[in-house]
Order: C-alpha cells, then sequence, then structure tokens
C-alpha cells in the first residue's frame, strides 16, 4: 500500500520514508509512540488555549502522570532518581537508561508540532530548564528535599536569570543574596522579568548575586528559591506578542528568606552552571523553533496549491515557486544541522560537547530564529490578507508570526548568540594551536 503524500516541507526526510544515517530503530519506534499522545493532549486545543492565555490545570497534570515531562531534560537521564521514583520507562517501552539525546530531539519536534511555542512551553520549560541544574550541581539534602515532587510533576520549576537591566548579559545581574544575621538563611532581594512559566511556579532556579556588586561573572551563585505562596515574593504576568500560554512572568523578591541548604553547587560557580544549562536550552530552542518555520512553510505550500489567482493555482506562478525554494532551502539546511547536533551528542561526553559545541550551538539557536522569521514572513506573504487576519484560514499562520521575535530573543539574543559563537570558536582555536605547540617542543 502506497503511503499517503505528505505536503511538501511538512515533515523531515527521516519521516517520509527516506533512509537516515542518524535515527535509529529506537528513535522511530519512540517518534511512533509520543506522537499520539501528544496530538491527543495538546496539540488539538493548542490554538484555542493560545487564545485563551492559559492552559487548563489538568493538562500539566495528564503530562505528568504519562511520564511525559521526563524527555525535556538532557540526556542521559537521572536514572538513579527515575528508578527510585518508580519510574523505569518512558512511552511505547523506552527504557529510561536507553534515552538520548536524538530522544529528546524527536521530543522537542514533536512537542512543537502544532506550530506555536506556547502550550508546549508552558508544559516543559521548567523541566527542561529549572531542573537539570540540580539534578547536575545539587547537593544531596537538596535534591532529596525538592527533585522528587519536580521529576514526579508534583511541583513545578522555572529559571529565573533575566532581569529588567540583565538579559543576555548574565554577568550584569544584580539580585542579590545574603546570608542571614542568624546564618541559616539567605535573604533574596531583586527583581526578575520575562520568566517562563513563573506565575505557577514553586520552586525557581535562581542566579544571584552572593558576591561584593562589582564581582561580575565571579559573584554569581545559583539557588533554588521558593516562590508560590512564599513571603515577600509578588508575582504578576507580562502581556507578551506570542507564546502568551507559556505564563511570562515579572517577579519582585522583597527580603526573601531561602534556606541556606538550597545553594545549587557551590557559591560563586553560578555562571559556570547556566553556561552548561544554556547548551541544552538553546538545543531545546533551536529544534522547537526549527519545527515551527516547518509548519509556516508547509502550511504557505498546501495553500498556494488550492488557492487560485489570475486563472490559475498560485503554485504556478514562478515567484511564488521562488519564494518557497528559497525559503525551504533555509528550512531543510537548519533542519539537517539540528540532527547532526542530536546526534554528535549522543557521541560525545558530556564535557567534550561544552567544550566543542558550546558556541556553535549558541549559533545553531541563532539560525533558527533566522529561518523562523524566513518561513513566516513567506507564509504571510503568499496568504495575503488571511495571513494578516487573526481568525479564518490564516489564523495560525498570522499567530506564528507574532512568535517569531520569541524565537530570536529569548535563551539568548541573536546578535549576542553569533559574537558568542565566533569568540568561543576563536578561543577554541587558539587553546589547540597551543596545545600543539606544547606538545611538538616535548
Amino acid at each position: 500500500m502506497t503511503a499517503k503524500p505528505t505536503v511538501p516541507f511538512s515533515e523531515p526526510g527521516w519521516l517520509t520514508g527516506l533512509p537516515s544515517p542518524i535515527f535509529a530503530d529506537s528513535h522511530r519506534r519512540w517518534q511512533a509512540a509520543i506522537r499520539p499522545f501528544i496530538d491527543t493532549h495538546l496539540h488539538q486545543h493548542a490554538i484555542t488555549w493560545e487564545k485563551a492565555e492559559t492552559l487548563p490545570p489538568h493538562v500539566f497534570s495528564d503530562f505528568a502522570a504519562a511520564n511525559m515531562l521526563i524527555p525535556a531534560l538532557p540526556a542521559p537521564l537521572p536514572v538513579t532518581w527515575l528508578k527510585r521514583l518508580g519510574i523505569h520507562t518512558l512511552l511505547g517501552g523506552l527504557k529510561v537508561e536507553d534515552f538520548d539525546s536524538l530522544h529528546g530531539v524527536i521530543f522537542a519536534d514533536e512537542m512543537a508540532r502544532s506550530g506555536l511555542a506556547g502550550p508546549p512551553g508552558s508544559l516543559t520549560t521548567g523541566m527542561a530548564f529549572g531542573v537539570p541544574p540540580i539534578v547536575k550541581f545539587g547537593s544531596e539534602v537538596l535534591q532529596e528535599r525538592v527533585l522528587p515532587a519536580l521529576l514526579k510533576g508534583e511541583k513545578r520549576s522555572c529559571i529565573a536569570i533575566t532581569e529588567p537591566d540583565a538579559g543576555s548579559d548574565v554577568a550584569g545581574i544584580t539580585t542579590t543574596a545574603v546570608r542571614s544575621g542568624c546564618g541559616g538563611f539567605w535573604i533574596v532581594n531583586g527583581t526578575k522579568k520575562w520568566i517562563t512559566n513563573g506565575i505557577w511556579t514553586d520552586y525557581a532556579t535562581m542566579a544571584v548575586r552572593t558576591g561584593p556588586p562589582d564581582s561580575g561573572a565571579a559573584g554569581l551563585s545559583l539557588l533554588v528559591v521558593p516562590l508560590m505562596h512564599q513571603p515577600g515574593v509578588t508575582m504578576r504576568r507580562l502581556k507578551v506578542a506570542g507564546q502568551v500560554s507559556a505564563g511570562t512572568t515579572y517577579i519582585e523578591l522583597d527580603d526573601v528568606k531561602v534556606p541556606l541548604e538550597n545553594l545549587i553547587g557551590e557559591e560563586g560557580m553560578g555562571m559556570r552552571y547556566i553556561m552548561t544549562n544554556f547548551n541544552h536550552e538553546r538545543l531545546f530552542i533551536a529544534v522547537g523553533v526549527t519545527r515551527q518555520a516547518r509548519v509556516a512553510l508547509a502550511a504557505a505550500f498546501e495553500y498556494v496549491l488550492k488557492r487560485e489567482a489570475f486563472g490559475k493555482p498560485l503554485v504556478e506562478q514562478p515567484v511564488v515557486r521562488h519564494r518557497l525554494a528559497r525559503a525551504g532551502a533555509l528550512l531543510e539546511g537548519q533542519s539537517a544541522w539540528v540532527e547532526q547536533f542530536g546526534f554528535l551528542m549522543t557521541r560525545m561526553e558530556k564535557s567534550e560537547a561544552d567544550r566543542e559545541l558550546g558556541g556553535m550551538t549558541g549559533l545553531l539557536k541563532a539560525q533558527a530564529g533566522i529561518v523562523l522569521k524566513e518561513c513566516a514572513d513567506t507564509a504571510v506573504l503568499l496568504f495575503g490578507g488571511n495571513g494578516y487576519t487573526r481568525s479564518g484560514q490564516g489564523e495560525l499562520v498570522e499567530m506564528l508570526h507574532r512568535e517569531v521575535p520569541g524565537a530570536r530573543i529569548p535563551g539568548g539574543s541573536e546578535d549576542v548568540m553569533m559574537d558568542l559563537a565566533v569568540r568561543q570558536l576563536v578561543k577554541l582555536y587558539k587553546a589547540k594551536t597551543k596545545a600543539l605547540e606544547a606538545s611538538s617542543k616535548l
């Protein structure tokens, strides 16, 4: 039986029947197992929930009950912890110890298939970005207190780094944490802004300044700060253009008491921990944004196949085909790059990947936003007035176009990521050159 053809650009090649040197049978089984669940529990309601600006509470619980928040964590998963909690397998029978970075790439891709970042972001952002530093660097005491509830989805997390005057410039953070007179608490004061998921978060993995005001990156630490119903914490939602249902939040902290043992790892090591976490965050973002670009371009392609103008379908107009081709070339190149990153991370040790791929992960994330802009622009222009209308057949395209800035700014703004990539490449090149010169003198 011949498989039903897919709209051009609607799926990566490996999901259209083409052979792949990257994805193995376990990856194909995983994708086939999770797509129906995500479609049923998320995507078929995504537009409605995004317009309502909030997902119903049961959605988070449904995903948690099915262990469908766990795959947002970086590979390898915290197997010992998961098995302690009775979590031995994920959907489709995938053993938690067999979960690799490509399984994670597939999960992030499938979660973004509605084209909207808000609904999936409202579910996974805390697990993807807030929990990993606790898993990697948290003390045994801290992990025992917070990880069981976070991993089981009984409590929610977020990552709280950005401030009104410190976005991509993490070293400029001014929120302070000082020891109390009794020595048993950190007293936290400051503000955090544009914090995804913050409004319904129990624990924030928060960047704070424990060193002097002029200590820069060396004075930063990471702290698990209780938020929900915590004295001294005030939160309000921010109105943003896209990803509305993800719960972007402004947080004010006024003499908030945090147990001393809530420090993640060592004092003054916050910047190092943040940078380690950024690699997973930026790859996760890049995968989702690349799928958003695919949704936009596929919608445009499907539309021009049926829409007629000047007496013939739009797709018969050379200028239309040229626009689709230009966007499609960018998209497929980006998609292949994302897959390559996932593959490399299954073959490299974490420390090696952090060193060799850190700068390029920032570039991957930046390029994803550029590709989304091209595909979203193409979709709006080809949909014409329908793509500029917040209802009807161009509704999703119009919503997607508003999400472009949300892909190009969070997780490190585009220009900063490009500069970071080149600086990291130069640094790496010089280090390797110096090492080679030293070895030649032996």
